[in-house]
């Protein structure tokens, strides 16, 4: 299922005007059955207003420092896992292409965390999700529930039926250990 987006802009006027409307198809990946990952703007530099309603350069998935992402993804219920038949490589070189510099961020050893120089605004839009961090403390999230991440080691956990969809702001920051 698609994300519709639409984006405003200005003509040679100065009038503001609908500079884009169209659906953005999510990312999806063998390696994390039933997950989509929509990116819906983002830019790796201090933005300029994309009058033509164009999408800035945005190369990988997380932002570097000045960078942001704003989009969603869902996480698939713990039910939905890969076969054995998949293959770990492939599904690799996927994740890589459709979404670079995920993977690397990736724990092979600890599925699923993670830990990015990012400051992450997050709302939970449906069905509900656990928040896991480095120590094993969690917390439940619903819909209408919201997270600020501060660059934290952590993990997207769905142990219940239906999937949960999220809305993510991503703004690269300096990542400083105390």
């Amino acid at each position: 299922m698609g994300i519709r987006r639409v984006v405003t802009g200005h003509n040679a006027d100065g009038k503001a005007v609908f500079a884009s409307d169209e659906v953005v198809e999510p990312a999806t990946l063998a390696l994390v059955p039933g997950a989509e990952f929509y990116q819906l703007w983002g830019s790796d530099e201090v933005s300029n207003f994309p009058d033509d309603g164009s999408r800035p350069n945005a190369v990988r998935y997380f932002p570097p420092v000045g960078g942001f992402r704003f989009g969603l993804f869902s996480v698939a219920p713990d039910s939905a896992v890969f076969t054995e038949d998949l293959d770990i490589e492939a599904a690799l070189v996927e994740m890589e292409e459709k979404l670079p510099g995920m993977a690397e961020h990736m724990e092979p050893d600890n599925p699923g965390m993670h830990t990015t120089a990012t400051i992450d605004y997050e709302f939970v839009v449906s069905g509900n999700v656990i928040l896991e961090l480095d120590d094993g403390e969690t917390r439940e999230l619903s819909a209408g529930d919201t997270v600020v991440q501060n660059g934290t080691r952590h993990a997207w956990r769905n142990p219940y039926d239906e999937p949960a969809m999220l809305v993510v702001v991503l703004v690269g920051a300096n990542h400083t250990a105390m």
